[in-house]
Formats: C-alpha cells, sequence, structure tokens
C-alpha cells in the first residue's frame, strides 16, 4: 500500500477571504501547489511538463467544506488517487485539508487528464508520469475510469 502523500502549510495573509478564513479559490491554490511538488519529486517538475508540450487540464473541482481555518493555522493537505484510467490520460484525484487538531477542514475532488499543448488534446502521459500517478495512495472510493484517447 503507498503511503499518503502530504505537505504541511501555514495559511498567509493571501490566503484568507473578506471573512478572516481560509478562502475558497486558496483550497484550490493551495491544492495544486501540493500536486506539483508531488510531480516535481517524482521527476516532473514544471520545466519538463514544459519541455515536454504538455500539462494537466482540470475538467472539474468538487469541494465540501467542514471546518474554517484562520490566519497563521497550520495546515496538512493530502494528495490520493480517487480514480485513474488505465492509460493515465485522465484521472481523478483528491486534496484533504486537515486543521493542526486534526480535523478535517475540507475535500477537495479534482477530474482532469494530460493535454498536449500542441494539439490540444488528451494524450497519454510519459511512462514515468503514469507510473508516479499510479504510485499515489487510493482512496477509499477509488475506481478506474474510462479514457477518451483514441490510439
Amino acid at each position: 500500500m503507498s503511503q499518503i502523500y502530504e505537505k504541511t502549510f501555514h495559511v498567509g495573509w493571501a490566503n484568507v477571504d473578506f471573512n478572516g478564513h481560509l478562502g475558497n479559490t486558496s483550497f484550490l491554490d493551495l491544492a495544486v501547489d501540493v500536486r506539483m511538488f508531488f510531480f516535481s519529486e517524482n521527476g516532473f517538475p514544471v520545466h519538463e511538463f514544459q519541455r515536454q508540450r504538455f500539462g494537466p487540464v482540470i475538467m472539474k473541482d468538487e469541494i465540501t467544506y467542514f471546518k474554517e481555518m484562520y490566519m497563521l493555522d497550520k495546515i496538512r493537505i493530502t494528495f490520493q488517487n480517487a480514480g485513474i484510467s488505465k492509460d493515465a490520460a485522465r484521472f481523478r484525484i483528491r486534496n484533504e485539508f486537515f486543521r493542526e487538531d486534526g480535523k478535517l477542514a475540507a475535500r477537495l475532488t479534482t477530474t482532469g487528464g494530460w493535454i498536449s499543448f500542441e494539439t490540444r488534446k488528451l494524450i497519454q502521459p510519459p511512462r514515468a508520469l503514469a507510473k508516479a500517478m499510479k504510485s499515489l495512495a487510493p482512496t477509499e472510493d477509488f475506481e478506474f475510469i474510462d479514457t477518451s484517447v483514441k490510439n
């Protein structure tokens, strides 16, 4: 079983909204940061995506909020595999946001795929990236999803 990937941050000034707590768009931004750390640590830093002329494309984000977080709160964000196509061209990933007391603050489920910068169509990712994606710890509701890539 794979270990759950995670990173810890602090809620910063730029992350809070008018109500003084972590704003909804900040959840999305922090989730992307965690994903990019994972990709970089697995051989795909941003410049590698640019060099190979492809990247992630997000088709759907669904977030559920449970608890509030405030400026300077410590936040732990996990990253797991909620679904993937057999060719790894499409994925469903999950980020969960935990407060320092361990309580779940939010759950973000994202559906996406890998897009070629030239053709603007979904592609199968390089083997090393597919392997990294498949190495992510699966969520309890993990499922294989259909691909839309035509060979």
